[in-house]
């Protein structure tokens, strides 16, 4: 029960293939209340995942391009709790024309999309929710794809955004620990969510990232990402911040793929 009576804000649960959710089931088996946002259509698929939860969270609307929501959502959560002592983002797009191998052909409208929607908005949440934490401190939380050392095929703008979100995630740890607010980001490796399902050609990640990832890997399988966001939330890593936690079975630190075993 390492979250028992903190107040944790989910930003961006979908379905229950995301990675959000399994943070949720997590967060709360270690004892955390929950408040969860979403918006605009993916709104019905957010209330139909969040019954799944025990408790189920209070869901409210928040589009994080929309700096009124960002400030209604704050001001709603502030009515509810006294305070906010987490808060995960766990938001991301790209629109079609900026992955999938069309790097070279994006227009600005498309790439602006994905770097506003996908690292900009961890800025714009961290600010709009500074008030409900910056008196007790805390820890913001966001989901990374190891991608400031690497170009990834089809990833395209999508890896631009992610490398900016590992920089927006250092500026945050650096203008925040002065509140005693931690900020740190999980490098996951990839799994299956509705996001990735758009990305043209991520199924090849999997055999790649099994022969790689000494501990192996499982895109199915988001419980390692939810444990991980748990330990982050909690008073556990006090001293913590502007962190890469990598978790992705070893990949990240393999320079070969693993010869074979007997």
């Amino acid at each position: 029960m390492i979250l028992k009576g903190k107040k944790i804000l989910i930003a961006g649960m979908s379905d229950r293939r995301s990675i959000g959710y399994s943070i949720a089931v997590e967060a709360q088996k270690e004892g955390a209340e929950l408040i969860l946002t979403s918006f605009g259509r993916m709104m019905t698929i957010t209330q139909m995942t969040a019954k799944k939860l025990d408790p189920v969270p209070e869901i409210l609307e928040m589009d994080v391009q929309k700096p009124a929501d960002i400030a209604a959502a704050a001001k709603a959560v502030g009515e509810r709790w006294d305070r906010v002592d987490g808060l995960v983002h766990s938001v991301a797009y790209a629109p079609p024309d900026a992955l999938g191998g069309n790097f070279l052909n994006t227009p600005w409208e498309s790439v602006a999309t994905a770097l506003q929607v996908s690292a900009f908005s961890f800025k714009e949440l961290a600010a709009g929710f500074l008030p409900l934490m910056k008196e007790h401190g805390g820890s913001l939380v966001t989901l990374d794809f190891d991608n400031s050392t690497q170009a990834w095929p089809k990833y395209d703008w999508m890896g631009v955004s992610k490398a900016a979100l590992e920089s927006v995630t250092r500026y945050l740890a650096r203008d925040l620990g002065r509140y005693k607010i931690r900020v740190n980001a999980i490098c996951a490796g990839p799994l299956a969510t509705l996001a990735a399902s758009g990305i043209p050609g991520f199924k090849d990640f999997e055999e790649v990232w099994e022969n790689r990832a000494p501990l192996g890997w499982s895109l199915q399988d988001k419980s390692p990402v939810g444990r991980a966001a748990c330990a982050l939330l909690s008073d556990y890593l006090t001293m913590t911040t502007g962190e890469l936690l990598h978790v992705d079975g070893g990949y990240h630190a393999m320079g070969t793929e693993l010869p074979p075993t007997d």
